[in-house]
């Protein structure tokens, strides 16, 4: 009777002490991931908070977390003329308006977004577009790749009329990209408007070094070749390179308003254009006047310390002429997003 008091005293000792190691272990795992949830905070924040700017002009804004819901419209629109074996051709086109609503969450500088496009999940959109911009105290970039089958709008051919182009009739593929360097980077932020992770406590802007590339290609479609034999095969093909310089200003009204701009030319220094009709092929001559703007707008208003609204602007330009062929190429992104800081 003993040996089995004994025997089951033991037992006890042993499931309490496994039991208490179980506990043990599972706090002490607790307590690990709360010091790597810390850890990976402090580290964060430590990157977040060492700015490169004069405090007196650029200041981070308070909270961790900053959520933003944003309303976007892109457009684009391409106009071409030139003479291939004595035979004078001209377009004039534009895509559809691309709208998308825009979620984006931003935690200690590390940021993440979902668009939606109600057009395209209605079937009524099927244009492809991508952006991709990157604001720095120093370096910005911003880039976009579109693919588009919505383009509309008239070719002329001397001498025999014009005709009119309808959404799916041609294909344009075009490539976008901008980067520029603020020279005063330590009073000037370009994310304090761009993307409000800054705030801009007081005027001040940048003399501003860039690079621009504009590059894609317009052609009609199969389907309006097979549907209209006398159609013009039409293809127009361009590719520059652009360096230059501008300026930017950042102009607070109040502590609470910013309003931004930037113009930035650059002249192009490579030069592709062709322009290719019915299987004709005429090559880009010496330029004459080349050039890519890029233009850059916006306002925000700071309600407090932790809302914010506001609406920005970003525009590519470009004019090529080169005695033969002549492009024009105008693309835009519109904004207006509010916002709050957690």
């Amino acid at each position: 009777m003993m040996n089995n008091r004994m025997k089951l005293v033991n037992t006890l000792l042993l499931i309490m002490a496994l039991a208490g190691g179980t506990v043990v272990d599972a706090y002490a795992q607790k307590i690990t991931q709360q010091q790597r949830r810390e850890r990976m905070d402090s580290v964060l924040a430590s990157r977040y908070y060492r700015t490169p700017y004069d405090t007196n002009y650029v200041v981070r804004p308070e909270g961790r977390l900053t959520l933003k819901v944003r309303l976007n419209q892109t457009g684009n629109t391409f106009h071409a003329k030139g003479t291939v074996n004595d035979v004078y051709s001209k377009a004039d086109l534009s895509t559809s308006h691309k709208t998308t609503l825009s979620i984006g969450a931003s935690y200690r500088g590390l940021s993440a977004s979902l668009a939606i496009n109600p057009s395209k999940m209605s079937g009524s959109y099927k244009d492809y577009e991508f952006n991709l911009n990157y604001y720095s105290s120093r370096i910005s970039i911003d880039f976009s790749y579109q693919r588009s089958e919505s383009l509309t709008g008239d070719v002329e051919r001397d001498g025999r009329g014009v005709q009119t182009m309808e959404s799916g009739d041609l294909t344009l593929k075009v490539v976008n990209l901008a980067g520029y360097y603020a020279f005063n980077h330590h009073r000037f932020s370009y994310p304090a408007a761009f993307n409000q992770s800054y705030i801009q406590r007081r005027s001040a802007g940048s003399w501003l070094a860039g690079i621009s590339y504009q590059g894609g290609i317009i052609e009609t479609s199969d389907d309006l070749k097979a549907r209209n034999q006398n159609a013009p095969d039409v293809s127009i093909d361009i590719g520059h390179i652009g360096i230059g310089g501008g300026y930017g200003y950042n102009w607070v009204l109040g502590k609470k308003w910013l309003i931004h701009i930037t113009m930035l030319p650059t002249f192009v220094v490579y030069n592709r254009n062709k322009m290719m009709v019915n299987g004709e092929r005429k090559e880009a001559q010496h330029m004459r006047f080349n050039m890519i703007f890029n233009e850059r707008a916006a306002i925000i208003h700071n309600f407090s310390s932790r809302y914010f609204a506001g609406a920005t602007l970003v525009m590519n330009n470009s004019i090529f002429d080169d005695k033969v062929v002549v492009v024009n190429q105008n693309k835009w992104r519109a904004r207006a997003l509010v916002g709050i800081r957690l």
